[in-house]
């Protein structure tokens, strides 16, 4: 994929009242998620946000790409199916949802319902409201519901989040977290490279290093799998992003 350049967000559209209303991009990767994307996509489509959702298929063997047509042809107008022909990674399906998205803000959902789309208009708050360039969703500072973690799962993320930290200069308490909303502009102008799990520390590393960005995290519920029910990261992408991070940490 060629690098993503800058372009500027299309202008805000006024609605009711005159109020203005910022064009959401929901950028949805998705790879065998035939049993939970539809409901993702409904509660999406439920919340009171002018969305675009972009559905990236990455080469799912099960009929996730068919229940996704059928469910915009079938009441879900908003949404658009991106397809990649192999499986190539989620970082893939992060860029080339990016690389199609016309939002003034910009968020990434997955497909699994480990998140809950009902969080979406508190991780973009401060966005909208002009406080920030990027928000990150955090697990890990409490406040909303969570299913108990899987102890190495959580340590690593807390390693992960330090080293961080300490690279960076920053303060975030959950660096791997899959909800991550971006200025529409801001994220299309990074030219991103990760073609797997590395797309967290590679957003995180090239927002942190992108200067004066203005990085808020918010609490948000989290309903995590198991490897039994479909959870598909292992501790070998942990290692992956602690080399990712060093690595864009010391890349001019």
């Amino acid at each position: 994929m060629e690098p993503v350049t800058s372009k500027s967000s299309p202008a805000l559209a006024p609605v009711a009242n005159g109020v203005v209303s910022p064009l959401l991009t929901v950028i949805v990767p998705a790879c065998d998620e035939e049993a939970t994307i539809v409901d993702v996509l409904r509660r999406v489509d439920a919340l009171a946000l002018r969305t675009e959702v972009l559905v990236v298929d990455d080469g799912s063997r099960d009929a996730t790409a068919a229940v996704v047509e059928s469910a915009a042809a079938d009441g879900l107008p908003g949404v658009r199916l991106l397809r990649h022909g192999t499986n190539r990674g989620k970082g893939a399906a992060v860029r080339t949802g990016i690389a199609a998205s016309r939002g003034d803000i910009v968020i990434i959902q997955d497909a699994d319902l480990e998140y809950d789309p009902k969080d979406i208009p508190r991780v973009i708050g401060p966005i909208v409201e002009g406080h920030a360039d990027a928000v990150f969703g955090t697990r890990l500072r409490g406040g909303q519901p969570q299913r108990a973690h899987m102890f190495w799962h959580y340590a690593g993320n807390r390693l992960l989040s330090l080293l961080t930290n300490v690279l960076y200069n920053t303060t975030i308490s959950d660096m791997e977290v899959g909800y991550k909303a971006f200025r529409g502009d801001l994220v299309r102008s990074l030219s991103l490279s990760s073609s797997d799990f590395r797309i967290e520390p590679e957003l995180t590393a090239k927002v942190l290093r992108h200067g004066r960005v203005r990085l808020y995290e918010v609490p948000i519920s989290y309903y995590g799998r198991t490897y039994e029910e479909g959870k598909k990261i292992t501790w070998r992408d942990g290692y992956r992003a602690a080399a990712a991070l060093v690595r864009f940490r010391v890349r001019s």
